[in-house]
């Protein structure tokens, strides 16, 4: 069977080439539009179908050189760092801190479900955390960014359960949202039954202008410079402090990320509360999602699906699991915490949206939820200001104590 090896150089424009396919086919086919389902994972996943389909007829092999994998994966996880502003989240009030705690109780609960069941079906419980929040709360990012540790502990597959995780996760938390947050309005009779009846809300004018479209910046060369400049020195840095915590707690195993993500967090802060500097954050969100594209792509399409042959029943169980625990968490935990009525069902559709998969889908569940009903505006507050700003943060620093303690 033929080997091609691919350089760093090679390895990148083929990810490239794969985004900008995966960016098409989103735009013509409407189930990856309606799923939220990410460019670089459309276009990366259906490449490593076809790498897995000339794998196994022997056709050929491919391998590729991921250095910039891992630059980028640095640089995404960076840049999540510089949105840990604890003045944002002050502002934000008592709302936004009660979704946070209850946030981070759905990762601690995924990552319990998870190992719990995998030790009872038999499978390393490690394999069984690449179910949990790395894939359902964390996303294809975090997926793709914390299988490697995993891998390196001698765990074959993580990749590729992560990953597969983390699509299910996405459709389902679309499925889903919507659904609930509609049961919890009928049955607790949230709005009355006179509005629901006889009232058609105009959701266009009843949503905030700068919901709908945010004021398009005019491009500023110099700042995105300094945000590029800002990310590479909390990268440098923080690669210091990631060796320091590492001879400090050996037996910790961190990835390689923490250090940069923690560094950017005080960057951000000291900006939001000193004259020392100023954080361009507008342009580094902008860099956030370029190094996330393509980090991702590539993380895609280097799946090797041959490893999911043997745990596919396993894997379908542990899914399975995760589906009951969020309906379940969301119904008598989320919604009851957030107030029991309208605002809280509204964040339950949210909720679901990124506690299964990303905050683009909890955006989307919210707002198919709110074009039936009404506009709810602390749910629009608080779900993306969790789910885009902390909630990544938090979720890797609770995934690595979960992986040292059972490594």
């Amino acid at each position: 069977m033929f080997e091609l090896k691919m350089d760093m150089i090679q390895t990148i424009s083929l990810s490239v080439i794969l985004l900008i396919i995966g960016m098409r086919l989103r735009t013509k086919i409407k189930f990856f539009e309606k799923y939220c389902i990410p460019s670089p994972v459309i276009g990366g996943f259906l490449f490593s179908i076809i790498a897995f389909i000339l794998r196994q007829t022997n056709i050929i092999t491919i391998k590729f050189e991921t250095t910039l994998q891992t630059f980028f994966m640095v640089m995404f996880f960076t840049s999540v760092g510089f949105n840990a502003s604890l003045k944002v989240l002050k502002k934000g009030g008592k709302k936004v801190l009660i979704f946070l705690f209850l946030a981070i109780g759905l990762c601690f609960a995924q990552n319990v479900v998870a190992i719990f069941l995998s030790q009872l079906i038999g499978i390393n419980p490690l394999l069984g955390l690449m179910t949990g929040s790395t894939p359902m709360t964390g996303g294809h990012g975090t997926s793709a960014a914390i299988a490697p540790t995993i891998e390196a502990l001698g765990i074959k597959g993580a990749g590729t359960v992560a990953i597969a995780s983390a699509t299910f996760g996405l459709i389902a938390g679309s499925m889903m949202g919507g659904p609930i947050a509609n049961k919890l309005i009928l049955k607790h009779k949230l709005l009355g039954n006179e509005t629901l009846l006889h009232e058609k809300h105009d959701y266009n004018s009843d949503i905030d202008e700068n919901v709908l479209k945010k004021p398009e910046p005019a491009l500023n060369a110099e700042r995105f410079s300094m945000a590029f400049f800002f990310i590479l020195i909390a990268m440098g840095i923080g690669s210091y402090l990631s060796i320091f915590i590492t001879k400090l707690l050996p037996a910790m195993n961190f990835p390689i990320y923490i250090g940069p993500m923690i560094i950017a967090a005080i960057m951000r802060n000291i900006s939001d509360n000193s004259e020392m500097f100023t954080a361009p954050t507008r342009e580094i969100s902008v860099l956030e999602d370029v190094s996330l594209n393509l980090f991702l792509a590539m993380a895609l399409m280097s799946l090797k699906l041959w490893e999911l042959i043997d745990l596919a029943i396993p894997m379908l169980i542990l899914l399975v699991a995760q589906v009951v625990l969020i309906y379940l968490y969301l119904n008598f935990i989320t919604f009851k915490a957030m107030g029991s009525d309208y605002d809280a069902a509204v964040i339950v559709s949210g909720h679901c949206g990124f506690g299964l998969g990303a905050t683009p889908n909890g955006i989307s569940n919210m707002k198919s939820v709110c074009e039936k009903y009404k506009y709810s505006k602390i749910a629009f507050f608080v779900v993306p200001v969790v789910g885009a700003l902390f909630i990544d943060f938090a979720n890797v620093s609770l995934i690595t104590l979960f992986i040292s303690f059972f490594k």
